[in-house]
């Protein structure tokens, strides 16, 4: 597990700007945006953004990739940004569009890792795709709406209280409730603790304060640019069957999650850490959410790497 002062020490060494390539893919009558960073022909890790969030990978992360030899290739979900909507999407999808995205770039296998609501997208793909997947890591990530012996919302702010809430009630409920949100938080970019102040703890609002929050807020303009659909539609997923079983993932996992953590209680990174047969766990007592981000990312392209070499 990696430090803050190490992550510093190697954004100082690699510098800060990262160039990213981005391109929109066919896939059927669909298209996706993907990004591809770091060294193009080092092996390959994919990035699952969180909820809501899209947009280019942050540039530290991207450097870290390219530091490390590794390239570095993440997506906006459809509904996201100038990726095609898909209503009625499970989580479980995201392994097709993944394997049509790393097709079409020539790549047979990669590691991946996903932040938040990215965290079960990546499990989706070393469930369903382990083949091409070397290792997966969940931070920060949602266990199973219907996980057995795990009470979901215990420690949850009331933001996401109220979120969940509306969204296991059905569309026509979450939607309106996920637009105003998009919109009021595009007006307070400068300020996003404001606007989510109930899931904010000090780990987290120390991070927006920084490069993590001026990336996450341009991020937010990308995620929203053509409405709150990737929202939505990933909230109606998280409330029913993920269309893959946790228990049948067989490829090398590692789930990092923040005691402090008031997006997504460290419950459920507890229960995610018991339910993936071998999973490696880091459960962080001074970590909360968005603090992973900052905090342990290059650490987890390192010990995905280390799994990628001995495949």
């Amino acid at each position: 597990m990696g430090s803050a002062e190490d992550d510093c020490d190697r954004s100082e060494r690699v510098g800060k700007v990262a160039a990213v390539a981005q391109r929109q893919l066919a896939i059927g009558s669909r298209e996706l945006t993907v990004y591809d960073g770091g060294d193009p022909v080092g092996p390959a890790i994919l990035a699952h953004h969180g909820t809501p969030g899209a947009g280019p990978p942050y540039s530290g992360w991207v450097e870290d990739a390219k530091a490390r030899g590794a390239r570095l290739i993440a997506y906006d979900r459809p509904g996201y940004g100038g990726s095609t909507a898909t209503r009625g999407r499970t989580i479980g999808d995201a392994a097709l569009d993944v394997a049509s995205i790393m097709d079409a770039l020539g790549v047979q296998q990669f590691a991946t890792w996903g932040a938040s609501g990215g965290g079960p997208h990546a499990l989706a793909c070393a469930a369903l795709l382990p083949d091409r997947v070397t290792a997966a890591c969940s931070i920060a990530g949602v266990a199973p709406f219907d996980a057995d012996g795990l009470n979901y919302f215990n420690g949850m702010g009331h933001d996401n209280l109220v979120e969940f809430g509306l969204a296991m009630a059905g569309r026509e409920h979450i939607a309106p409730f996920a637009t105003a949100a998009a919109a009021e938080m595009l007006e307070n970019l400068e300020d996003l603790a404001a606007s989510i102040q109930t899931l904010v703890a000090e780990p987290d609002r120390i991070a927006l304060g920084g490069p993590i929050g001026k990336w996450w807020a341009d991020g937010l303009g990308v995620s929203f640019s053509t409405g709150a659909d990737g929202w939505i539609d990933d909230d109606l997923a998280f409330v029913k069957p993920f269309g893959f079983e946790i228990g049948a993932i067989s490829r090398p996992t590692l789930v990092v999650h923040g005691h402090l953590d008031l997006f997504v209680p460290d419950s459920h990174g507890q229960w995610l850490s018991r339910a993936v047969p071998g999973a490696e766990s880091w459960l962080l007592a001074d970590e909360a959410h968005l603090s992973l981000l900052t905090n342990q990312v290059s650490s987890v392209h390192e010990w995905l790497l280390n799994r990628f070499a001995s495949k």
